[in-house]
């Protein structure tokens, strides 16, 4: 296998993941945090939905600047609305990764905020930062979920909820 067929792969998978979790975040609890210092349920979910789309920024631009375009969360009403939004990213990032050639991901892309770097990397390292961001944040997500007593599907095997233990 390429480095694209790997990347696709992976892609994939953690989306598959990443459905099972955002289908159980409830509407009404978009408004609810653990702690004060925690994102939002709703902010940390619309979150997880749009980071498959980073691939086709990360591919089809050189940087992102937080000055020169303050980020603007997608606005959702509903759980369904959360998962229309992943499926968006997930296939604008797959068509875009599926049509590119290994000579793409060596590009360098930076994040920034006018003169303040906060990151620069290989275009290859823009997507592994999506997907691991995606692991990160749906992790964070489960906590989540299990504070509100509701069941977490497992992410690669079985969880304490799908087994009596």
């Amino acid at each position: 296998m390429n480095i694209i067929e790997l990347l696709l792969t992976e892609l994939a998978r953690e989306t598959q993941v990443t459905r099972k979790m955002l289908a159980l975040v409830p509407a009404d609890k978009f408004d609810w945090a653990p702690h004060e210092k925690s994102m939002k349920m709703g902010a940390l979910a619309i979150h997880i939905a749009e980071l498959p789309s980073w691939i086709t920024m990360g591919l089809t631009t050189e940087e992102l600047d937080f000055a020169a375009a303050p980020y603007k969360p997608t606005s959702v009403a509903s759980n369904s609305d959360l998962l229309v939004l992943l499926e968006k990213g997930y296939q604008s990032g797959k068509d875009i990764l599926s049509q590119a050639k290994e000579g793409d991901l060596t590009g360098r892309w930076i994040l920034r905020s006018a003169e303040t770097i906060h990151a620069n990397m290989s275009k290859y390292e823009v997507i592994r930062h999506s997907l691991s961001q995606t692991i990160h944040h749906r992790a964070q997500l489960g906590v989540y979920l299990r504070l509100l007593e509701i069941p977490i599907p497992g992410s690669y095997g079985p969880s304490a909820d799908d087994q009596n233990f």
